[in-house]
């Protein structure tokens, strides 16, 4: 199966420029092509992924990766998929933003070897361009007629969009010729919603180029969930990739929560498993639902793509410790990850404390009576060990790693103290 084969049995292809013609370029030659993101935060999110995993997978049959960092359009916004005008960034945050998305990009290629990726910021050649070269150079060919036509903007007419948006087709589109001029890029990839950037980029190179000069634009499906409800949010936000914004234990979390309804479609599109290996696990899903394999596979690949083995092993280990109750087998940088949005209370006083004391002073009863009936109903756990004595003492050896107690009211009530 070559490429476009596996890119269409994992549903990942959704429009194609010219069908005929990337198959054709594909089959005889190893060709350069991009991707890009704007820095709208400092870290990418996992609604990011696909587009750049697809872009790896261009890398692994022989392709070279050419990874586009929007520091200059991403000062402007892109109007795709937004209702109103995006807040827009000072400089200095953007390029905070830049370096903070060019260290997660590092992970995903190799940029060594042959076909090794080439990262490239558009605020290096567009940043110094002045008003009169962007619009006597780019701006006269490419017609208004041309742009109202385009979804994204069209679909903003109404409730209004400035000129700075207008133009942000344009300023992609000379990211395209660019590339295509002076890194011999042949194709545009990206999700659905730049289908409209990526054929003005096409428009630029058909005319500004010398005559014969081809590219190509793919782009790819959004990813939704069965249930129709956003993929890639959680209660608590968006997954980001930083491991500050989602602890690795989150991230693996949210893969192995997914639905038996999305697993397979997850595991084409952002593992790099094999078809049989997919396959298999499909047949698992439809066989042994209950063991889960497919969304632990979800889990382990994408955990360790985006963060790496040692912290895939350490989500596998905060979660088999919640699962048993083995809370003592933790390090206390494994607690901080798992008991992150747990309610939690500062203690300060002393060097001990009475049980039932500790349970009214950090609120996780109401009254002393209320503490002493669950102790001594056995319904109060100490770093997973249940403590059913009212004379019982937190000291030294309850804290782990001296930072932490964790506290189980029930069976699923848990509380941090942090000293």
């Amino acid at each position: 199966m070559d490429l476009l084969q596996d890119l269409q049995w994992r549903g990942i292809v959704y429009q194609q420029t010219d069908e005929e013609g990337i198959k054709e370029v594909l089959d005889k030659e190893k060709i350069s092509l991009y991707c890009g993101v704007d820095p709208t935060a400092d870290s990418m999110h996992i609604g990011h992924l696909l587009p750049f995993l697809t872009l790896r997978r261009f890398q692994q049959a022989g392709h070279r990766p050419i990874v586009l960092v929007g520091g200059a359009t991403g000062l402007i916004g892109d109007p795709s998929g937004k209702s109103e005008e995006r807040k827009l960034q000072t400089l200095d945050q953007v390029q905070v933003n830049v370096e903070g998305i060019k260290g997660q990009l590092n992970r995903l290629f190799n940029f060594e070897g042959e076909n090794g990726a080439v990262m490239v910021n558009n605020y290096d050649w567009a940043g110094s361009m002045d008003i009169v070269t962007f619009l006597r150079d780019f701006g006269k060919h490419v017609g208004v007629n041309y742009m109202l036509a385009k979804d994204t903007i069209s679909s903003r007419l109404e409730t209004g969009i400035s000129f700075t948006e207008f133009t942000y087709t344009i300023l992609q589109a000379m990211d395209f010729y660019y590339l295509h001029k002076n890194h011999e890029c042949r194709m545009q990839i990206g999700g659905s919603d730049q289908w409209g950037n990526i054929t003005t980029g096409l428009e630029l190179i058909r005319k500004m180029s010398p005559e014969g000069s081809k590219a190509f634009g793919l782009t790819i499906p959004l990813v939704t969930k069965a249930d129709g409800t956003k993929f890639g949010k959680t209660e608590g936000g968006a997954v980001w990739l930083d491991p500050e914004k989602t602890s690795p234990y989150e991230f693996y979390q949210f893969w192995i929560n997914t639905s038996d309804a999305d697993v397979v479609k997850y595991l084409k599109f952002f593992t790099f498993l094999s078809k049989e290996e997919i396959e298999e696990l499909e047949k698992a899903v439809q066989d042994e639902p209950h063991l889960r394999k497919a969304q632990k596979a979800l889990g382990e690949e994408m955990t360790r793509l985006i963060h790496g083995e040692e912290s895939l092993q350490q989500a596998i280990r905060i979660s088999a410790a919640l699962f048993s109750g083995d809370i003592q087998s933790l390090t206390g940088s494994e607690i901080k990850q798992g008991f992150k949005d747990v309610p939690s209370f500062t203690y300060e006083q002393g060097s001990s404390l009475n049980i039932v004391e500790l349970l009214v002073n950090a609120g996780i009863v109401q009254s002393k009576r209320q503490a002493r009936e669950d102790v001594t109903n056995g319904a109060i756990s100490v770093n997973g060990v249940r403590v059913s004595e009212l004379e019982y003492t937190l000291d030294e050896k309850d804290r782990i790693d001296g930072e932490f107690t964790v506290i189980r009211r029930g069976k699923k009530k848990y509380f941090l103290i942090k000293y």
